[in-house]
């Protein structure tokens, strides 16, 4: 495998990057805009419907982010300018044929003259209305596929997915494509129009006895969750993910096609600079309780190894393998993450946090330093349902009789407990798999990938992307934490 420059093969290139809002399309476009401005141009696929809302989510959801500062000092007084000559706005909506385009002037030049396509759109919520993953998830990367076939000057299509799509297996996981019909449980007879049909016929059935639109929402989350695990899958998500990669798969024909897989996206590493982040991910949640003194107990296995990868180093990989698959023919996978040559573990993460907020304790809105110490950690979902019973269920069965022999007066009070009660089981049974996965991902394909960029010329010291080489205790307590109580914590 080849590589060659990175910054040459940019020059002058046309890329459309579907999902342009979300956290890794951001990096994405701010760092080959940055580092290539001689890239031709930048289509730039919003959900919108007409060019005045897409306006309009540019600049308040993408360069009004702290993530462009860099590029605005460097660029002064002629960024807007720069922005403008390089960045071509384009509504539409991936879950309609045709990307939902509607300015067919618009759409002859994006087809005739984008030689990339990057597709980062999704849906990432675990529980997800399965109406809305079927549209993106699925659908949208249909969509997407079929346009890109009418792309005349297209070299390579670049997929993002999750390295989750593999479900709760455990032991080491390799970057094996998926193909349609595949599931994780030997079920057979996946197809996404059945898919479609269900999801109509429910919404349907739900209108049709009057349903609120808040119990719509309920039955299409929860329509998407058991559909998942009818395949062997534990949530919408990675379900809708999955059978995203096989319609890829299914559907590329000659199209040079690259999978990317990350694990846990973090913080930025280094550029545009250390520790920039957006939304509550995964383990930011964790902090984020933790830190505000929220978090009481830990359900998990906490030597468990959790995989994670700054953001800059997935957008470097992914930017490497647009640039070493785009001169050939190709169909592969790419799992970009850590477990395997740089683990990091659940206890690792609580002595970091443990660490960091002692030593900088979050200031409450009162003023007053908040206290961290080591939680209670369950091993078991046996342990955590006891937990629950002693110090939550069973105070409010007391309250639930106090309430009836006052005549409701702390109704108000019972009904709110039990509603927060309802959200930690629910929380508990979406995560559950990953507090207890023991899968480690094999990334031979990165490796191979990291070793040909440098033996090729490849900007290595710009596109770095070897978490062997990540200090995770420098990162966490100097780059991430810090990254996620400014931007992060409010």
């Amino acid at each position: 495998m080849e590589v060659g420059s990175v910054l040459n093969f940019l020059q002058d290139r046309t890329i459309l990057i579907v999902g342009a809002t979300g956290f890794l399309a951001k990096i994405f476009l701010e760092k080959i805009l940055r580092v290539q401005p001689n890239v031709k141009k930048l289509f730039l696929l919003l959900r919108a419907s007409d060019a005045k809302s897409a306006n309009y989510r540019l600049q308040n959801e993408i360069i009004a982010k702290d993530l462009f500062i860099v590029l605005k000092e460097k660029l002064g007084a002629n960024f807007k300018s720069f922005i403008s000559e390089k960045v071509t706005l384009v509504p539409g909506d991936i879950s309609y044929e045709d990307l939902g385009l509607t300015d067919s002037i618009l759409r002859e030049e994006i087809c005739n003259q984008t030689d990339v396509i990057v597709n980062l759109a999704a849906t990432t919520k675990f529980d997800e209305r399965y109406d809305l993953a079927l549209g993106l998830n699925i659908f949208g990367v249909k969509h997407v596929m079929k346009f890109a076939k009418q792309c005349a000057k297209l070299k390579i299509l670049l997929h993002v997915s999750t390295a989750y799509v593999c479900g709760e297996r455990g032991g080491l996981i390799l970057e094996d494509p998926y193909h349609f019909g595949d599931s994780l449980n030997g079920v057979s007879g996946l197809d996404i129009e059945a898919e479609r049909t269900i999801v109509c016929d429910k919404l349907d059935e739900l209108r049709e006895q009057g349903a609120t639109e808040r119990e719509i929402e309920i039955a299409m989350k929860n329509l998407g969750i058991s559909r998942a695990k009818v395949y062997g899958w534990p949530n919408t998500y990675v379900f809708t993910k999955a059978v995203g990669e096989m319609l890829v798969e299914q559907l590329k024909g000659s199209l040079s096609v690259v999978i990317m897989r990350p694990t846990i996206v973090t913080s930025t590493l280094r550029e545009p600079f250390p520790g920039w982040a957006e939304g509550v991910r995964t383990i930011d949640s964790l902090a984020v309780t933790y830190g505000k003194g929220k978090l009481k107990c830990f359900l998990g296995n906490i030597n468990g190894v959790v995989d994670v990868v700054p953001a800059d180093m997935v957008v470097n990989a992914m930017l490497v393998a647009m640039v070493a698959h785009a001169k050939q023919p190709s169909d592969i996978v790419y799992h970009v993450g850590s477990s395997l040559r740089n683990p990091l573990t659940y206890l690792n993460l609580q002595d970091y946090g443990l660490k960091y907020f002692t030593a900088k304790p979050w200031i409450n809105k009162d003023g007053t330093p908040v206290k961290v110490g080591r939680v209670t950690v369950l091993t078991d979902m046996d342990s955590f349902q006891r937990y629950m019973f002693i110090r939550y269920l069973l105070p409010l069965k007391g309250l639930e009789l106090a309430n009836t022999a006052l005549c409701q007066y702390f109704r108000g009070t019972y009904l709110e407990l039990h509603r927060k009660i309802q959200v930690v089981m629910r929380m508990v049974e979406l995560y559950r798999p990953y507090m207890f996965f023991d899968g480690v991902f094999d990334d031979m394909n990165t490796e191979k990938l990291r070793m040909a960029a440098k033996q090729s010329g490849t900007e290595t010291d710009l596109f770095y992307f070897d978490t062997k080489e990540v200090n995770w205790d420098d990162y966490f307590m100097k780059t991430h934490l810090p990254g996620i109580v400014k931007y992060i914590f409010k």
